[in-house]
């Protein structure tokens, strides 16, 4: 996509970010202690608390990642939004309560409250910190997605702006900053989504979605002559050459010294070519669709290809209800656009072809997830697997869970979790109209499917999309913060002070924090970098399921099993971590990453929860039904 900076989003952009740093530098004076700095002092107002809970839940990976999914691959991308909300029952009814009455600081206090084990405190912090990294890096491939627009900067500028920025916010006054930014961006992003929405349903449905300043690529189609496959003519195009990839035709053409791309369909013995979108990385920069960036040739894309109304096809509707909005999308036909590499020689070019795809296909699962026609073991496995994730991984993120411990009571922890999920549920829902509606509306970047929300609303207009990107921008300010403030209680609190046994006063368990979040803040600028292009709620998922398999067996079993001892959690924490980190390095997804050819992984789960779980749990059971040492109480009994 080609992008020029919005002088009105860059306003909205450092007025918030500038905001944000003044509450940091306020709250700052009032740090001092490190209950202040890692809990809030634990003084937090349940409703306040709430709003931050959502405010933390709903990042890049909610914004970003679940619109871009939905807009492209329809109600597969709404089961995360599904799996995310469902996830806050456990932590309801199983978590809430009881970790607010057992921890101080962080999530290993909660855990080692009884055996005061080494093993224990080592092992929870290494996954802390393990599943805070996973869950910062799509955080960061989110910023710098989102500064491109914005600022007109290469994507790792973002990253690094974003992970300077978070530095400054948790280094100035941890947690209280932090939750009131959070606070903030939650309320700002549920109120503007609901604005863009209402834009959605006014602006209807239309064939030819151009929009003020963001212009629709208008794509041509040619009626070739074809003998035998092969393209010999077509119009007053030279054949510059043609090749198949995956089985479909892909033909170069070339008119007035400018050569594109096209791909072959036929259909009842009729051929045409219709062209794609095509990236070339050449010595003196890309080319798009043939010609430099200058040219401006390579616009937003993806709309409805067919209006069905009451039976009959219609070039555009006026507004429409909700219902009346998802009804027509299920009757007509979308425009979607698959990636796919060619190789012209020694050119590597990549081609966003036009896919067709009927409106009942796209509002029910099986675009990206297989568990119907077309399915095998290992695609309703990874499905699986990725749900039990999403349900189980909520109650276990450790910045999610530190946030119990800023609020007064653990009737307070109860009250702000069901404000939560009031709250999330209601984005949510408002989550699967922002998606469809970047489907239709010819917004989306096929580069990066992470645009759809922000370049919706620049389709609405410019102040709506420079609030909206700004809010989105501090979405992913306050959730890494959370997560960098988790990351520094577990380097700080529980390994240099509880496991090394390293005495230190107040305002030096303060000092220890601020620099392991320099640390942590580093590392996660150099992976936001290197995972460059991945759809963040994908990301996501993968800190999911390592929090679901290293944490959530050793708090069930420490909350609800008598006979649970000390090396049974340490055991099934490694167990837990081990496991899906080597189903995740080995997996489909990141065999792409290493430059080989993903069917030839070791395995096909992209997703490793449904038996890193199992195994941590049974980990867990049998060390500590083995163990010698003598079982202590549930601290529920």
């Amino acid at each position: 996509m080609i992008y020029e900076v919005s002088y009105p989003a860059l306003f909205f952009f450092v007025l918030f970010v500038g905001f944000v740093l003044w509450l940091s530098f306020y709250f700052a004076r009032k740090t001092k202690s490190a209950s202040s700095y890692y809990a809030a002092g634990g003084q937090i107002h349940w409703a306040v608390n709430g709003v931050a809970f959502a405010g933390d839940y709903l990042s890049a990976a909610s914004f970003l990642g679940i619109c871009g999914m939905i807009a492209t691959v329809g109600f597969d991308g709404f089961l995360y939004s599904i799996g995310f909300l469902a996830g806050w029952i456990v932590a309801l009814f199983l978590i809430a309560e009881p970790l607010k009455r057992l921890g101080k600081y962080t999530f290993t206090d909660a855990l080692n409250s009884t055996f005061k084990s080494r093993a224990i405190t080592l092992t929870a912090a290494v996954s802390t910190l393990i599943v805070s990294m996973f869950y910062l890096i799509p955080q960061m491939v989110g910023a710098g997605d989102l500064v491109t627009p914005l600022l007109g900067l290469p994507h790792w500028v973002g990253v690094v702006l974003v992970g300077v920025v978070v530095i400054v916010i948790v280094a100035s006054a941890g947690m209280t900053s932090t939750t009131y930014v959070q606070f903030l961006k939650g309320g700002l992003l549920i109120i503007l989504s609901t604005v863009l929405t209402v834009y959605i349903l006014k602006n209807g449905f239309t064939l030819t979605p151009d929009h003020e300043g963001q212009p629709y690529h208008k794509f041509m189609t040619i009626t070739p002559e074809v003998e035998n496959g092969k393209v010999l003519k077509a119009d007053d195009w030279k054949v510059l050459g043609q090749q198949v990839v995956k089985e479909k035709t892909y033909v170069n053409l070339e008119k007035d010294n400018i050569s594109r791309w096209f791909s072959l369909a036929e259909k009842e013995g009729n051929y045409t070519l219709k062209e794609a979108l095509s990236i070339e990385e050449t010595a003196n920069g890309k080319l798009y669709n043939g010609e430099p960036a200058a040219n401006r040739k390579f616009y937003q894309v993806g709309n409805m290809n067919k209006i069905v109304v009451d039976g009959k096809e219609v070039e555009k509707t006026g507004p429409v209800g909700p219902a009346e909005f998802l009804s027509t999308i299920e009757k007509s036909e979308l425009t979607r656009f698959a990636k796919v590499d060619v190789k012209d020689g020694d050119r590597n070019i990549t081609l966003y072809v036009q896919n067709i795809t009927q409106g009942k296909s796209f509002m029910l699962p099986g675009l990206k997830y297989k568990i119907g026609k077309g399915s095998s073991v290992w695609s309703k496995m990874d499905f699986i697997s990725l749900m039990l994730a999403l349900f189980l991984g909520t109650a276990s993120l450790p910045h999610i869970l530190i946030r119990y411990y800023t609020v007064k009571s653990q009737r307070d922890a109860r009250k702000s979790t069901i404000l939560a999920i009031g709250a999330i549920g209601a984005f949510y829902v408002l989550t699967l109209f922002m998606g469809l509606g970047a489907a239709v509306n010819g917004v989306m970047d096929v580069e990066s499917s992470n645009m759809a929300a922000p370049l919706l609303a620049k389709a609405f207009g410019v102040v709506l999309f420079s609030i909206i990107s700004a809010v989105a921008f501090a979405t992913i300010l306050g959730t890494v913060a959370g997560l960098i403030i988790a990351s520094s209680g577990a380097i700080a609190h529980d390994l240099i002070e509880n496991y090394f046994k390293i005495n230190l006063e107040e305002d030096k368990k303060v000092k220890a924090g601020k620099i392991a979040a320099f640390g942590v803040g580093a590392l996660a600028i150099c992976l936001g970098i290197a995972f460059k292009g991945m759809n963040v709620s994908f990301l996501v998922g993968w800190a999911f399921s390592v929090a679901a398999s290293a944490n959530l067996p050793a708090i069930l079993f420490l909350l609800f099993w008598k006979k649970t001892t000390a090396n049974g959690i340490a055991s099934s924490i490694v167990v837990g971590i081990v496991s899906s980190l080597a189903i995740i390095l080995t997996s489909p997804t990141m065999w792409e990453r290493y430059g080989l050819a993903p069917a030839t992984a070791l395995h096909q789960l992209d997703n490793p929860a449904i038996i890193s779980f199992p195994l941590a749990v049974l980990t867990v059971w049998l060390v500590s039904l083995l163990g010698k040492k003598k079982a202590v109480k549930s601290v529920l009994a």
